[in-house]
């Protein structure tokens, strides 16, 4: 099982301070936590893609490739790749250049974007989310697996003989998660086509996620992919740890009380017993976060939030340490237990091309 962190990338005022990072702090930062995510063993970095402030990373792949640079194993992912104001042909092109450069550390999770003022700029409406994102993924499914394409739809201007390069490294393409928080016309997108679905569970009750990791499971086994208990499930999460619970709670919540999406809400205590935030001790985010699966069963990747509302880098990073050396590892073996052995672990970038020589191998001759 995989796991990680992700970045919203906002730019905060510290509550506690009054100060703001500026955008070229806030975007060291990103490196720095994703660099301090490989040194203590996580599987995943991942970042959001935003075009309106407060947030500064509007262009993930630039970012990727500058930490795919400075790092070796950690596989780097978008926590949203926004497949409705992307054209999808240059996403196809952006990813496998960023494939290559990385060695295949790569993958990506598609998502409609919830800012309806971000889609005028794109030339596009929101109303027509769901229809683009559809429309946006056919064809983007179809540059990375086919040579040349001939494409007309109702959101872009037509292809003619068009050739996405560079190729997919190694003829694979990224592998993609569908991310979706409400709507299950995505969780089915993700099932139609054997993708993954990430549900970014931070701010549902873990009934809703529930409910939508089912429907996702019996999409994919409807279309044709097996059990449903072998799809290809992701969640998010959220988390803020000191030794002593009642330390982390008096930290985090001037941090919780100014965030930009639930500052000024519910109390703190009513959010935690709420939504899977998990302000506490080591061991309490282990236990809430072992019993994910009696909730979704056996899944592939988890990953936290810990960067956001304006928490300063040092509290960050001492947050991932926690997270690779206490918690992760301890979740690693808890998790592990029962899990049935035909539950397939998230593809990489090596187990797909293992996975394809052994479908194209000739077979041994008989002696």
């Amino acid at each position: 099982m995989q796991f990680g962190v992700f970045s919203v990338g906002d730019v905060t005022v510290d509550p506690t301070t009054g100060r703001a990072p500026t955008e070229a702090e806030r975007i060291q930062a990103v490196v720095a936590i994703a660099q301090k995510a490989e040194e203590v063993g996580l599987d995943v970095f991942a970042t959001g893609e935003h075009h309106n402030p407060p947030f500064v990373p509007s262009s993930p792949t630039t970012l990727l490739g500058y930490i795919a640079a400075l790092t070796e194993r950690i596989i780097l992912s978008t926590s949203t790749t926004l497949i409705t104001t992307n054209d999808p042909v240059k996403i196809a092109e952006d990813y496998a250049m960023l494939q290559h450069l990385a060695g295949g550390r790569v993958d990506l999770m598609m998502g409609r974007g919830n800012t309806p003022a971000v889609y005028p700029w794109f030339g596009q409406e929101i109303q027509n989310g769901i229809p683009l994102a559809m429309e946006n993924y056919a064809l983007l499914h179809r540059l990375w697996r086919e040579e040349v394409v001939d494409w007309e739809g109702r959101f872009r201007t037509p292809l003619q003989g068009f050739t996405s390069t560079p190729r997919p490294l190694d003829g694979i393409p990224p592998f993609v998660w569908h991310g979706s928080i409400r709507s299950p016309q995505v969780a089915d997108l993700a099932a139609f086509y054997g993708d993954g679905f990430f549900h970014n569970n931070i701010f549902w009750p873990v009934e809703h996620v529930q409910r939508m990791v089912e429907y996702y499971r019996e999409r994919w086994e409807r279309h044709g992919h097996g059990p449903g208990s072998q799809a290809i499930v992701g969640l998010g999460g959220q988390v803020y740890v000191r030794p002593n619970s009642q330390d982390a709670i008096r930290e985090f919540r001037p941090y919780f009380d100014n965030a930009p999406v639930y500052g000024h809400g519910p109390a703190l205590e009513d959010y935690m017993a709420a939504t899977p935030l998990t302000v506490g001790s080591p061991q309490q985010v282990i236990e809430r976060y072992a019993a994910m699966h009696e909730h979704v069963g056996d899944y592939q990747r988890q990953l936290f939030l810990v960067d956001h509302a304006g928490l300063p880098l040092e509290l960050v990073l001492e947050q991932v340490e926690v997270l690779g050396t206490e918690i992760v590892p301890a979740l690693r073996k808890e998790l592990a237990i029962g899990r049935s052995a035909d539950v397939p672990e998230a593809p990489t970038h090596a187990s797909m091309k293992a996975e394809l020589a052994a479908a194209t191998s000739e077979p041994a001759l008989a002696v």
